[in-house]
């Protein structure tokens, strides 16, 4: 005979499934997300390491890697830029870097990443490119390549190995204000020693450039502004490179000491005016439509 079950003890067994549900779904919601990392905050090695056996990279033309120069891209809803050209580069921000968290990871070009190179970080440098870091606080320098992307918190400028931060004394206290700028073969010590001990060559004068005339080509530039140092047009011009996909150059005729960065040039009026929406919309209000001789731009 099948016994009924009274109506108390039905109410005491809902309870108690409604209260067994509500823990699993607490439980559920409080679950942190896997990560892809096997510790959770980064850091650097256990105990002091020796690293004066490293030796910095020699700067050499190598092509863009296959992974980590899509441009756009974005990260945590922010839209970055690949800059067309190194050429140039120099600015100055903050340095932090990164470790334990990430060593033996993959980098943004598919490389192993190793904390123990003397390797970087950046957001819109073209992978892989050479840099030279400075400590602005020290005067310490050192030669990185850049082969992963990032920072992407903090307002930060680059992401230096441990190494590389070792070198230039702010391992301990996480980040430092530097200088960057790339540098090539043609900038490295060796090259510049041999380039001073090799015999001069004998080239013939230089043509002189004719005067501008109606019948000189000519061709649309954008003018983003004027300034008075070039570092400053510089680091414009490189926002602009990672902007664009157009050339960009600092114009600085031989009458004067202003550097102006320009934009182009333009065939037809129409495309220069498209990217000159684009600068006026990029927090570049003052850029302005010119026209001038394509054999001479800089006047």
């Amino acid at each position: 005979m099948i016994r009924a079950i009274p109506t108390g003890q039905w109410r005491r067994l809902g309870v108690n499934a409604l209260a067994l549900l509500l823990i699993l779904l607490a439980a559920g919601c409080s679950t942190t997300p896997p990560s892809r990392y096997h510790i959770q905050h980064d850091r650097g090695p256990d105990g002091e390491v020796d690293l004066s056996h490293l030796k910095e990279p020699t700067p050499r033309k190598e092509p863009r890697s296959r992974g980590g120069n899509k441009s756009p891209y974005s990260v945590w809803g922010k839209t970055y830029y690949v800059m067309n050209s190194s050429d140039g580069y120099v600015e100055e921000g903050v340095a932090s870097w990164y470790g334990t968290k990430f060593h033996g990871y993959k980098t943004s070009n598919g490389e192993t990443y190793n904390m123990y190179d003397y390797t970087a970080a950046h957001k819109s440098l073209p992978l892989p490119t050479y840099v030279r870091v400075t400590n602005l606080e020290n005067g310490r320098s050192v030669i990185v390549r850049v082969n992963d992307r990032g920072p992407f918190h903090g307002g930060r400028l680059i992401d230096l190995s441990y190494a590389a931060a070792k070198k230039l004394g702010y391992d301990k206290k996480g980040t430092a204000r530097v200088r960057v700028e790339v540098v090539t073969e043609a900038t490295t010590p060796a090259q510049v020693a041999h380039a001073a001990t090799s015999k001069p060559v004998v080239t013939a004068a230089p043509t002189p450039v004719p005067a501008p005339t109606s019948d000189v080509a000519q061709g649309y530039f954008l003018q983003v502004g004027a300034f008075s140092t070039e570092l400053g047009a510089i680091k414009v011009r490189n926002h602009i490179s990672s902007l664009l996909d157009a050339p960009v150059f600092v114009s600085k005729p031989d009458t004067d000491s202003i550097y102006r960065v320009r934009v182009g040039p333009f065939v037809k009026e129409e495309e220069a005016a498209r990217f000159l929406d684009i600068l006026q919309r990029a927090a570049y209000p003052e850029t302005m439509l010119i026209k001038r001789a394509l054999n001479n731009p800089s006047i």
